[in-house]
């Protein structure tokens, strides 16, 4: 019975570090989704269209709903490769562990939306990275996803 409870232990981790990298990823989903409707809608503003407070709100929820689902997958793509990459280079610099998968979380982020430009009829995909203060709002939220997961399989890499 012992031994049986020490061969399910790794899959424990990983049932837990996948539940965490999937929370990891719906914050950083819903944030992408927050910062570019109020990047757009404040261009709106800027050009003199008045958007009651009320507007604000249901525009946000509608895009938390259709979407983040979208940028959720795009960031997804982003990540698969640049987190296992940080992952690998956390074993030789394991005190750097949070801050490689933070940044990876970050690039992986601005690769991917950069490749969906690239590929797109428009210009940008997602007008909040057009310029590059949009685009760092948006990895902001990456990042601190990224971070999050860090933190919270710490223990379970240690192990």
């Amino acid at each position: 019975m012992r031994s049986g409870a020490r061969h399910d232990a790794p899959s424990v981790r990983w049932t837990r570090r996948l539940g965490v990298l999937l929370c990891a990823w719906v914050l950083a989903a819903a944030w992408g989704s927050v910062v570019q409707t109020q990047w757009n809608l404040r261009a709106l503003v800027d050009v003199g269209v008045e958007i009651p407070a009320s507007d604000w709100l249901r525009v946000t929820a509608q895009d938390l709903i259709g979407f983040a689902p979208v940028y959720g997958v795009i960031l997804a793509v982003g990540w698969l490769f640049a987190l296992p990459v940080a992952s690998a280079l956390a074993r030789w610099w394991p005190a750097g562990r949070s801050a490689l998968l933070a940044a990876a979380a970050g690039v992986g982020m601005v690769a991917a939306v950069r490749t969906v430009d690239a590929v797109a009829p428009m210009p940008v995909f997602i007008d909040a990275t057009r310029h590059l203060p949009g685009l760092l709002a948006m990895a902001a939220g990456a990042v601190l996803a990224g971070l999050l997961y860090a933190r919270l399989t710490a223990r379970l890499t240690s192990r």
